[in-house]
Protein backbone atom coordinates (compact mmCIF):
# COMPACT_ATOMS: atom_id res chain seq x y z
CA UNK A 1 0.00 0.00 0.00
CA UNK A 2 1.81 3.47 -0.94
CA UNK A 3 2.22 6.07 1.86
CA UNK A 4 -0.74 8.65 1.73
CA UNK A 5 0.71 12.64 1.85
CA UNK A 6 -1.13 15.47 1.97
CA UNK A 7 -0.22 18.20 -0.09
CA UNK A 8 1.23 20.14 3.03
CA UNK A 9 3.32 17.07 4.07
CA UNK A 10 4.75 16.87 0.39
CA UNK A 11 5.92 20.55 0.42
CA UNK A 12 7.21 20.50 3.60
CA UNK A 13 9.79 17.33 3.50
CA UNK A 14 10.41 17.94 -0.28
CA UNK A 15 11.17 21.56 0.35
CA UNK A 16 13.63 21.36 3.54
CA UNK A 17 13.83 25.01 5.06
CA UNK A 18 17.07 26.85 3.85
CA UNK A 19 20.26 27.19 5.99
CA UNK A 20 21.51 30.73 6.39
CA UNK A 21 25.14 30.69 4.48
CA UNK A 22 25.51 34.48 5.17
CA UNK A 23 27.29 35.34 8.43
CA UNK A 24 26.58 38.54 10.12
CA UNK A 25 28.69 41.23 9.71
CA UNK A 26 30.91 41.71 12.86
CA UNK A 27 32.63 44.91 13.66
CA UNK A 28 36.61 45.37 13.48
CA UNK A 29 38.71 45.84 16.73
CA UNK A 30 41.84 48.72 15.10
CA UNK A 31 44.31 49.43 17.47
CA UNK A 32 46.66 52.55 16.90
CA UNK A 33 50.08 52.52 19.31
CA UNK A 34 51.90 55.58 18.98
CA UNK A 35 54.80 57.43 20.88
CA UNK A 36 53.07 60.66 20.94
CA UNK A 37 50.06 61.12 22.71
CA UNK A 38 47.90 62.66 20.14
CA UNK A 39 44.92 61.96 18.20
CA UNK A 40 46.44 61.56 14.60
CA UNK A 41 45.03 63.30 11.80
CA UNK A 42 43.84 60.07 9.65
CA UNK A 43 41.98 58.45 12.43
CA UNK A 44 39.92 61.84 12.76
CA UNK A 45 39.51 62.08 8.85
CA UNK A 46 38.74 58.16 8.77
CA UNK A 47 35.63 59.14 11.18
CA UNK A 48 34.78 62.53 9.71
CA UNK A 49 34.21 60.34 6.36
CA UNK A 50 32.49 57.31 8.02
CA UNK A 51 30.08 60.30 9.39
CA UNK A 52 29.81 62.47 6.19
CA UNK A 53 28.45 58.76 4.19
CA UNK A 54 25.48 58.88 6.96
CA UNK A 55 26.77 56.55 9.25
CA UNK A 56 26.72 57.41 13.55
CA UNK A 57 30.26 57.99 14.47
CA UNK A 58 31.41 58.47 18.31
CA UNK A 59 34.65 60.25 19.15
CA UNK A 60 35.76 59.88 22.80
CA UNK A 61 38.45 61.40 24.27
CA UNK A 62 38.42 59.91 27.60
CA UNK A 63 41.69 62.01 28.91
CA UNK A 64 41.43 65.09 27.23
CA UNK A 65 39.38 68.04 28.13
CA UNK A 66 38.03 71.16 26.40
CA UNK A 67 36.76 74.43 27.27
CA UNK A 68 32.30 73.79 28.43
CA UNK A 69 32.76 69.82 27.19
CA UNK A 70 31.79 66.52 28.70
CA UNK A 71 28.63 64.68 28.40
CA UNK A 72 26.50 67.87 29.00
CA UNK A 73 28.31 69.67 26.02
CA UNK A 74 29.20 67.26 23.03
CA UNK A 75 30.74 68.44 19.75
CA UNK A 76 29.01 67.80 16.86
CA UNK A 77 31.20 67.63 13.30
CA UNK A 78 29.42 67.33 10.15
CA UNK A 79 25.56 65.97 11.45
CA UNK A 80 26.89 62.30 12.32
CA UNK A 81 29.62 62.78 14.58
CA UNK A 82 29.18 63.50 18.38
CA UNK A 83 32.97 63.87 19.47
CA UNK A 84 33.07 63.98 23.63
CA UNK A 85 35.79 65.32 25.75
CA UNK A 86 36.57 64.73 29.39
CA UNK A 87 34.79 67.45 31.77
CA UNK A 88 37.87 68.94 33.79
CA UNK A 89 39.64 71.92 33.93
CA UNK A 90 43.47 70.61 32.99
CA UNK A 91 44.91 67.82 30.64
CA UNK A 92 44.66 64.64 32.65
CA UNK A 93 46.28 62.73 29.84
CA UNK A 94 50.17 63.66 31.31
CA UNK A 95 51.45 60.61 33.46
CA UNK A 96 53.34 62.60 35.97
CA UNK A 97 50.02 63.99 37.32
CA UNK A 98 47.33 62.60 39.90
CA UNK A 99 43.84 62.70 39.33
CA UNK A 100 42.07 63.60 41.69
CA UNK A 101 38.35 61.88 42.73
CA UNK A 102 36.03 64.52 40.69
CA UNK A 103 38.52 63.72 37.67
CA UNK A 104 38.19 60.20 38.43
CA UNK A 105 34.59 60.13 38.38
CA UNK A 106 34.58 62.87 35.20
CA UNK A 107 36.65 59.78 33.21
CA UNK A 108 34.19 57.03 34.17
CA UNK A 109 31.41 59.29 33.88
CA UNK A 110 32.56 59.14 29.91
CA UNK A 111 33.67 55.57 30.16
CA UNK A 112 30.19 54.55 31.28
CA UNK A 113 28.32 56.09 28.51
CA UNK A 114 31.02 54.94 25.94
CA UNK A 115 30.66 51.38 27.19
CA UNK A 116 26.42 51.87 27.06
CA UNK A 117 27.10 53.03 23.52
CA UNK A 118 29.16 49.98 22.65
CA UNK A 119 26.59 47.55 24.12
CA UNK A 120 23.78 49.43 22.21
CA UNK A 121 25.36 50.42 18.65
CA UNK A 122 24.34 53.52 19.02
CA UNK A 123 27.13 54.60 17.16
CA UNK A 124 28.82 51.96 13.89
CA UNK A 125 32.05 53.51 14.59
CA UNK A 126 33.61 54.39 17.89
CA UNK A 127 36.82 55.75 18.37
CA UNK A 128 38.35 55.77 21.65
CA UNK A 129 41.45 57.93 22.17
CA UNK A 130 44.40 57.38 24.88
CA UNK A 131 42.55 54.17 26.13
CA UNK A 132 45.48 52.17 27.28
CA UNK A 133 45.17 55.09 30.38
CA UNK A 134 42.25 53.40 31.65
CA UNK A 135 44.08 51.00 32.69
CA UNK A 136 47.51 52.39 33.64
CA UNK A 137 45.38 54.34 36.38
CA UNK A 138 43.41 51.42 37.64
CA UNK A 139 40.06 52.99 36.55
CA UNK A 140 39.27 49.61 34.39
CA UNK A 141 41.22 46.54 34.65
CA UNK A 142 42.30 44.80 30.95
CA UNK A 143 39.65 42.02 31.62
CA UNK A 144 36.99 44.10 31.91
CA UNK A 145 37.68 46.32 28.53
CA UNK A 146 38.49 42.82 27.16
CA UNK A 147 34.80 41.38 27.93
CA UNK A 148 33.46 45.04 26.76
CA UNK A 149 34.96 44.49 23.20
CA UNK A 150 33.83 40.85 23.19
CA UNK A 151 30.34 41.67 24.00
CA UNK A 152 30.34 44.58 22.06
CA UNK A 153 27.08 44.90 19.61
CA UNK A 154 28.00 42.78 16.14
CA UNK A 155 28.11 45.65 13.75
CA UNK A 156 30.31 48.26 15.90
CA UNK A 157 33.53 48.89 14.95
CA UNK A 158 36.26 50.51 16.99
CA UNK A 159 39.41 51.99 17.17
CA UNK A 160 41.55 51.71 20.17
CA UNK A 161 44.44 54.46 20.46
CA UNK A 162 47.27 55.12 23.07
CA UNK A 163 51.00 55.44 23.28
CA UNK A 164 50.80 51.59 24.61
CA UNK A 165 48.48 48.73 24.19
CA UNK A 166 47.87 45.97 26.98
CA UNK A 167 48.96 42.82 25.06
CA UNK A 168 45.43 41.00 25.53
CA UNK A 169 44.01 43.64 24.00
CA UNK A 170 46.17 44.05 21.07
CA UNK A 171 45.91 39.81 20.43
CA UNK A 172 41.92 40.18 20.20
CA UNK A 173 42.58 43.11 17.56
CA UNK A 174 41.92 42.72 13.81
CA UNK A 175 44.15 44.78 13.10
CA UNK A 176 47.54 46.91 14.62
CA UNK A 177 49.19 50.33 13.49
CA UNK A 178 52.39 50.61 15.34
CA UNK A 179 53.64 54.10 14.27
CA UNK A 180 56.93 55.67 14.91
CA UNK A 181 57.45 59.33 14.82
Amino acid sequence: MAAQFTKTEINVKSHPQPTTLVKQIQGNVQVFIAPQRLLYADIFAQGLRVAGQGTKVLLVQLFQTGINQGLQNPRRLVENLEWLRCEAQRDLSREDIELTDAEKSSVLELWEYTKSAIAKATASLIIIDEINLLIKRSLVTEQELLEILEKRASKVNIILTGSSMPTAIADYADQITHRRN
